[in-house]
């Protein structure tokens, strides 16, 4: 039955030919959506990260319950909630104020947040993982020499720490990526939007998809490799210090 099914499928990746502009636009517009939305992760990561390492009980509390509901809870509520069930109670994020039918809409200004809130949680589990992985006595060390919390934390802590979290914040920026495709459950028109589109337009489902996958796939491989050549870079210049 299979083999008779797909024998009897047409499939004609040339009528897609007229169609890459429109997948191109796609892209940058996951590239930059993605690119936002990992930026206001990893600032308030770093935000909810400080909090959570308080030595004040229910500030530090507050921040370990943000991360687990935020990391409990699926991508796609998270981001009906802001979109749809808060207006409902006033809370309604603005667009943004660019003269673009794509960026320049709630859903995608509401999306920005959404994701962006969504990865700070996983941000900021980067994050606590890199500050934990410095030793303890480099910061005793800091104290010795008269450095308060905070100059220990920007001066000592910090840079040393950038250097092991920079690959998990690129596995998150790749990661995002692939998850920003949720947008298009609400009509904004990102890499996977573009089926919808093309589909409409030429009745073609199969080739579309194809396309897309390939996109996701080429996108993730370069981000990958250059993933790899910054840790090669990083590995070089830790070993020659």
């Amino acid at each position: 039955m299979f083999i008779q099914v797909w024998a009897s499928m047409v499939i004609d990746f040339s009528r897609m030919t007229r169609w890459i502009p429109t997948f191109l636009e796609g892209v940058g517009v996951t590239i930059v959506l993605s690119l936002v939305t990992v930026t206001i992760g990893s600032i308030l990561g770093l935000f909810i990260t400080l909090l959570r390492r308080s030595h004040l009980l229910p500030v530090s509390a507050l921040a370990k319950f943000y991360i687990l509901f935020i990391r409990g809870t699926p991508l796609l509520v998270q981001l009906y909630v802001w979109l749809y069930a808060l207006p409902l109670i006033g809370i309604v994020i603005p667009p943004l104020p660019v003269s673009s039918p794509v960026f320049g809409t709630r859903e995608f200004s509401t999306a920005v947040i959404a994701l962006g809130i969504n990865s700070s949680a996983y941000v900021a589990e980067i994050l606590r993982g890199g500050l934990d992985a410095i030793d303890k006595g480099q910061t005793e060390a800091a104290r010795s020499l008269g450095l308060s919390s905070r100059q220990n934390m920007q001066y000592v802590v910090i840079p040393q720490a950038i250097r092991i979290i920079l690959p998990g914040l690129g596995n998150e920026f790749i990661q995002m990526i692939k998850e920003s495709s949720i947008v298009s459950t609400v009509g904004i028109f990102d890499v996977m939007y573009t089926s919808n589109i093309v589909k409409a337009g030429t009745y073609l489902v199969f080739e579309p998809l194809v396309i897309i996958s390939l996109i996701y796939l080429i996108l993730t491989s370069v981000l990958t490799f250059l993933q790899r050549q910054l840790e090669r870079k990083l590995n070089v210049d830790l070993k020659s210090n």
